[in-house]
């Protein structure tokens, strides 16, 4: 046996210093249900996870009394990854089904998705399941305002966990609410409970199942309700969400070139993208998803979400312009449309 069941499941958990990552984590690790997974940690000696330690492996990997593996980064996140690979191959280690990433409070997490995202070896071994990013009522607001690693944080996320709520007013919660909502509107806020049950069932990967994968499209549509009629962006800053939208139905060539030529134009001012998209000849929506110039592979939905037939697609980047893209998508969709090269680099 070699140890481990492919593919694994790679989730990241980001946040700023103290939003609550390493609290959220211990919880999460205490569950039975998440007893299969590796944990991946920057630096080892500043976790407070002692009280869980049972077994030392080696200097850098223990075992914890729910039979969860953490290790830290040792030289780099690949190495380390394959390294996991290795030894559960070996039996040295227990096998594991999921893997969750802990970054550092100032870590911007969009290298660590291209890693796991583009890498030809981790590919083979795993595929990136959910951005889960931590966010604090006391402080979350002031970081958002100072800090652009924690806006960068909040952009890329696929779940906000909002921590710490007991330790403010319902005002506090509120504004947090809405700043959070101008960075990213396409993500789904979840205010954390004692328990933790709700981040638990973030990190219970069904994106195998065509109606889950439904399902979790369904909060990025909601990206919408936050903008006014014209989908005019939100913003935070530099960074800020809008949604694209095409009536038409567009030929996959056609969409593509579009989309290859925008990520090539716009790069890393692109944070995260994702979009339903309305193909010619295909009767349910193909699901597109990037961060920054990398694009993962297009996903047949088995129905549109809503029920409604229709292009959408959210952008969350930095210094973009909504009319300009509109305009590229809307050139391209158009049936006979002449598309001019500078049209889809806008």
């Amino acid at each position: 046996m070699s140890g481990v069941r492919e593919p694994v499941v790679a989730h990241l958990i980001t946040g700023f210093l103290g939003a609550g990552k390493t609290s959220l984590l211990n919880r999460l690790l205490a569950q039975p249900a998440l007893a299969d997974t590796a944990v991946i940690i920057n630096e080892f000696g500043a976790v407070g996870i002692d009280h869980l330690l049972v077994q030392s492996v080696d200097d850098d990997v223990v075992l914890l009394k729910s039979g969860c593996i953490c290790c830290t980064i040792r030289v780099d996140l690949k190495n380390t990854i394959l390294s996991l690979f290795e030894r559960a191959r070996r039996g040295e280690i227990p096998p594991f089904s999921r893997l969750v990433i802990e970054t550092t409070g100032l870590a911007d997490p969009a290298p660590i998705i291209a890693t796991l995202s583009a890498d030809l070896m981790l590919k083979y071994h795993l595929r990136l399941g959910n951005v889960i990013t931590v966010v604090d009522v006391p402080n979350g607001v002031a970081n958002l305002n100072g800090f652009a690693e924690s806006r960068r944080q909040v952009a890329v996320a696929d779940h906000i966990i909002i921590s710490k709520s007991d330790l403010a007013d319902a005002a506090a919660l509120t504004g947090l609410r809405q700043q959070l909502g101008r960075i990213n509107g396409a993500a789904n806020v979840v205010v954390l409970d004692e328990t933790g049950e709700p981040a638990q069932a973030l990190l219970l990967d069904t994106l195998n199942d065509p109606a889950s994968r439904e399902a979790a499209v369904a909060p990025w549509l909601g990206a919408n309700s936050g903008l006014g009629h014209e989908h005019e962006a939100s913003h935070h800053g530099t960074i800020g969400t809008f949604v694209l939208e095409a009536d038409q139905a567009i030929a996959w060539p056609r969409f593509a070139l579009w989309l290859s030529m925008l990520i090539h134009s716009h790069g890393r001012k692109i944070l995260r993208l994702k979009g339903l998209i309305d193909i010619e000849g295909a009767e349910t929506p193909v699901v597109v998803h990037g961060v920054q110039h990398l694009i993962h592979k297009p996903l047949h939905l088995p129905g549109w979400p809503d029920g409604v037939r229709r292009t959408r697609i959210v952008v969350i980047g930095e210094g973009l312009d909504r009319e300009l893209m509109q305009r590229s998508l809307a050139a391209f969709c158009l049936p006979g449309q002449e598309v001019q090269p500078e049209q889809a680099a806008q």
